[in-house]
């Protein structure tokens, strides 16, 4: 883990609140020159601490207005079955998120969609008839209580 003072946290808080700062914007927030935010944000770009910019879409005013979990079970736990599986989700652009699980379920899938006519699309024409899955079950989601992609900075501080 590479090692983060004080500025460096303080830099990836502000990066994180808004990847468009420039250097100077960021040396104005923190309390360094310009020339020091730089190199420091160069630094952490280098050591793969920030890992890209990228532009957050409103889904919903594009027209994504369902968001579904979706539990899977594999037919057979094998290496092979599993890469069949992996292959499948990432050439399946609806699915934003995809985890491997321990549990019940194998995998958990975040899919955002158009409507309920799409989630039984990718549920009945793409995952239940895929050679690597047993077992399918979705869930709708009603309400968005949070959405962050923001990492707890605050934790190392006291590290």
């Amino acid at each position: 883990m590479i090692q983060l003072d004080t500025f460096d946290l303080k830099i990836l808080a502000a990066l994180q609140d808004d990847g468009r700062l420039t250097n100077q914007q960021l040396a104005d927030l923190i309390g360094l020159s310009a020339s020091q935010c730089s190199r420091r944000r160069m630094r952490l770009e280098e050591e793969k601490v920030i890992s890209g910019y990228h532009a957050d879409l409103a889904g919903e005013a594009l027209g994504f207005e369902l968001i579904a979990f979706i539990q899977i079970t594999l037919a057979t736990h094998s290496p092979d079955n599993a890469k069949k599986f992996r292959e499948l989700v990432n050439r399946v652009d609806a699915i934003q998120e995809a985890y491997s699980l321990t549990g019940d379920a194998d995998y958990l899938l975040k899919a955002v969609l158009r409507d309920l006519k799409s989630l039984s699309d990718i549920v009945n024409n793409v995952l239940m008839p895929h050679q690597s899955v047993a077992h399918v079950r979705s869930s709708i989601v009603l309400d968005r209580l949070k959405e962050s992609a923001k990492l707890p900075l605050k934790a190392l501080q006291r590290a």
